[in-house]
């Protein structure tokens, strides 16, 4: 029986607060988001998407970037790239197993994002009000 690996992310040299910055990353936030259906229809059902999908519905994301972070997460197994021999070729990408438990988390942080904004908005705004002062 192996023995499991303890990580402390409050320690400066643990790999997990590696993977905490690359999971916090908003693009990383709405692949996963995207991947697991939040985006087409808004049940939250994983749905396998191309790339050219994926950069319609990310708005702002360039190529470059899109391109590292899909690879990223393929290589961290939050989600799989297949290529289908077709002309032109056709790649999919689609989360994993791994890749669907953290598209929960996910899919709340977004979902709470949407709904504070107005809130956020007027914290920042008394804030900024009270600190010009």
């Amino acid at each position: 029986m192996s023995t499991k690996a303890q990580y402390d992310a409050f320690l400066a040299v643990c790999p997990s607060r590696q993977l905490l910055a690359r999971i916090s990353d908003k693009w990383v936030v709405l692949i996963l988001c995207a991947l697991g259906g939040d985006a087409q229809d808004g049940t939250g059902v994983p749905t396998p998407m191309r790339y050219s999908g994926l950069s319609r519905l990310l708005a702002g994301v360039s190529q470059k970037m899109l391109t590292q972070t899909l690879r990223s997460l393929e290589r961290d197994g939050l989600l799989t790239r297949s290529v289908t021999p077709t002309v032109p070729v056709t790649v999919t990408y689609e989360l994993t197993a791994l890749g669907r438990s953290l598209h929960q988390m996910t899919r709340g942080l977004r979902s709470w994002a949407q709904q504070n904004m107005d809130e956020v908005f007027t914290h920042r705004e008394e804030y900024d009000t009270r600190v010009s002062s």
